[in-house]
C-alpha cells in the first residue's frame, strides 16, 4: 500500500476516469469538516464554505460525464454525526453526486469498517485516521482487495435508499 497525503490523495479526483464510489462507514467528525459540525452542534448556521471545493470539484466531474457516488452506513436512531450529514448531503446532491443512505442493521455481515473510495473499479483508497483526524489514504491496486471493495459497492449499493428518498423517511423521523 502506498499512503496518498495532502494533493496527492486530493489529485485522485480530478484523475479518475469515470467512477470514484465512497463507503463511508464511521459515523465520527474528521478532517475539515469536524469545525463546522461544532458550529451545528452550537445552533449556529453554516454556509459551506469550506465545503466549496468539493462542490465545484463535483460539478466539474458531472460535466465532464463522470460520476461521484457515496454511500453513508447509518445507525437508526441517528447520532448528532448522521444528522448533520444529512444538511450536508442536500448541497453534495444538488451539485450532482449521487449520496445514497444504508441503516447499519441493513448492512450485511460483510461489511467493511473502513472507509474507502474506489476509484475507476481499479485502486482502493482506504482513509487513514490518526487520533480521530483525517491523515491521507492508503492505496492499492492489489486485485483481490479492488474485487472486494467492488463487490461491497455494488451490495451495499443495491440496499440503499438514495438521498431525497431518506431525507423524507421514517429513518429519518426515527
Amino acid at each position: 500500500m502506498e499512503l496518498l497525503v495532502g494533493g496527492a490523495f486530493e489529485g485522485l479526483f480530478r484523475e479518475f476516469g469515470r467512477e470514484a464510489f465512497q463507503l463511508q462507514v464511521r459515523e465520527v467528525p474528521a478532517g475539515h469538516g469536524a469545525a463546522a459540525f461544532q458550529r451545528f452542534l452550537t445552533g449556529e448556521g453554516d454556509d459551506l464554505g469550506w465545503r466549496q471545493g468539493w462542490l465545484e470539484l463535483v460539478r466539474d466531474a458531472v460535466a465532464a460525464g463522470r460520476s461521484i457516488r457515496r454511500v453513508r452506513v447509518v445507525s437508526v436512531p441517528h447520532g448528532d454525526y448522521t444528522r448533520w450529514g444529512l444538511t450536508v448531503a442536500a448541497r453534495d446532491v444538488a451539485a450532482g453526486e449521487e449520496v445514497l443512505w444504508l441503516p447499519r442493521h441493513f448492512a450485511d455481515s460483510a461489511m467493511s469498517t473502513d472507509d474507502f473510495w474506489l476509484f475507476d473499479d481499479e485502486r482502493v483508497v482506504f482513509e487513514v485516521f490518526q487520533d480521530g483526524r483525517f491523515v491521507g489514504g492508503a492505496a492499492t491496486t492489489d486485485p483481490a482487495i479492488v474485487e472486494r471493495c467492488r463487490s461491497l459497492r455494488d451490495r451495499v449499493w443495491r440496499r440503499a435508499i438514495p438521498h431525497q428518498e431518506y431525507e423524507v423517511s421514517d429513518f429519518v423521523r426515527a
